[in-house]
């Protein structure tokens, strides 16, 4: 490739020696980790299983740009930090966004832009978005070797703030603005489900009709795995923790205090406020005692934590048919629930999950379950290519920062595509680390020059 553009820029001298600049360096790019998520995706076939979930009604004959690379195209860019559709406007000539989509470069023909991808975004249909729903799970399943023997369902809800006339914009009190109430299930760091919702509605609406989709998938997959659903207290609905009870799935869920909660667990905050007098040091104390809100059918197992703090008290509960020690139930499996909402922070704060901005509501879905699935390539790059590394527990915009966005020169001809990566690049031999990690073939001889 030649750049006969003789521009050239001067600058403030050094010394007495003269600072210029011109734009004939060839074909850069500021991306070039993206290579290590298409070798991700190559392994996941996380792309190409949505792809498949996508009717095509164009006409062959008069269509440039097919859904698989569209897809890759609009996934790709997510993950390497834009958020926006008219960023594709310039990422479209970009050689490097032509190799990872799989169409290959072409100086000729640019990758789709922003107005096709919004076209592309708002043809999807509400069946199809289940299909796609679908296939994350499909790909949770086939990253298994063998059968695990328990798997934790995180459930939580978060709010996507909105600032325009969107369909199924509503305000919401607790969140005091516009917004969705989007639905997340995350088993570990591992995405499950990302469903998009309106705010009008209970914060636990449609859990249990996804969970019952989730354990009929999970369990017919593997028989006997142990299933536990952990949640805070806005999923705690008696419907819930009775359909898990009758499918043996266990529940490890917080309860919201009432008065009647509060005069039950008394005993217990009143021995530690006396420690607490004693000894001027923080005190916990935990029990159990079996409690039924009036709407529920029945009573169910209950721990109480009494923690005393310098500050005040700190009294919680939480429901629970799980067996076991009440403060190891606590400490060891409910707290845990708190990892799950770094991970939702990593895709509304990185992945732009929040960016919502379609005026049609499966639209807006499909923008969340495209955050989804760059999300899902990331953390399959932490979790294959970085464990046992400085990286292995980054987050979304630490990986993005050292291992993606490396600066290359892209060199390509008939037979071969090269990149020459930043010589002053920090992280070399982590970085190769991760290819031969991802690339498990063996590396061709260097050829000469």
């Amino acid at each position: 490739m030649t750049d006969c553009n003789r521009q050239r820029l001067l600058f403030s001298s050094l010394s007495r020696k003269k600072i210029q600049a011109d734009f004939n360096g060839g074909s850069l790019t500021s991306d070039a980790g993206a290579l290590l998520l298409r070798e991700v995706d190559r392994q996941l076939g996380l792309i190409d299983a949505i792809a498949a979930c996508i009717p095509d009604p164009r006409d062959p004959a008069r269509t440039t740009h097919d859904l698989r690379t569209l897809l890759a195209q609009r996934i790709f860019g997510i993950a390497m930090g834009y958020e926006d559709l008219n960023d594709h406007d310039a990422l479209r000539n970009d050689p490097l966004f032509q190799i990872v989509t799989e169409r290959g470069i072409n100086e000729q023909q640019p990758l789709g832009s922003a107005s096709t991808l919004c076209r592309f975004e708002n043809a999807i249909t509400r069946k199809t978005l289940g299909k796609i729903a679908e296939a994350f799970v499909e790909q949770f399943i086939q990253s298994y070797t063998e059968p695990p023997a328990e798997l934790i369902l995180d459930f939580d809800a978060t709010d996507d703030p909105l600032h325009g006339n969107q369909e199924g914009r509503f305000f919401h009190g607790f969140y005091d603005g516009y917004c969705y109430l989007p639905l997340y299930v995350f088993c570990g760091d591992r995405l499950l489900t990302a469903y998009l919702r309106p705010s009008n509605i209970d914060a636990a609406k449609h859990s249990r009709a996804i969970l019952k989709l989730l354990v009929q998938r999970l369990r017919r997959a593997w028989p006997s795995v142990r299933i536990v659903v952990r949640a805070d207290s806005g999923f705690c609905r008696w419907r819930l923790l009775r359909w898990c009870e009758r499918h043996d799935v266990h529940y490890i869920i917080g309860l919201a205090r009432n008065p009647v909660l509060e005069r039950l667990g008394e005993p217990w905050v009143d021995e530690a406020e006396e420690r607490f007098q004693e000894t001027d040091e923080k005190q916990r104390i935990f029990a159990e005692f079996h409690y039924a809100a009036q709407t529920w059918d029945r009573p169910r197992r209950t721990i109480v934590k009494a923690e005393r703090l310098a500050q005040g008290p700190n009294t919680r509960f939480v429901v629970t048919n799980l067996p076991g020690d009440p403060q190891t139930l606590y400490d060891a499996v409910y707290c845990q629930r708190g990892d799950m909402e770094n991970r939702i922070k990593e895709q509304q704060q990185y992945l732009f999950a929040d960016r919502t901005s379609c005026h049609h509501f499966l639209g807006n879905q499909f923008r969340l379950l495209l955050s989804s699935a760059a999300y899902v390539l990331v953390e399959a790059l932490r979790r294959l290519g970085l464990r046992d590394t400085e990286l292995a527990r980054a987050q979304v915009g630490t990986i993005r920062v050292k291992l993606l966005k490396i600066g290359a020169r892209i060199r390509w001809s008939v037979r071969r595509i090269v990149l020459h990566l930043a010589g002053g690049y920090p992280f070399k031999d982590l970085f190769a680390t991760v290819v031969a990690r991802l690339t498990p073939i063996a590396p061709a001889q260097a050829s000469p020059g």
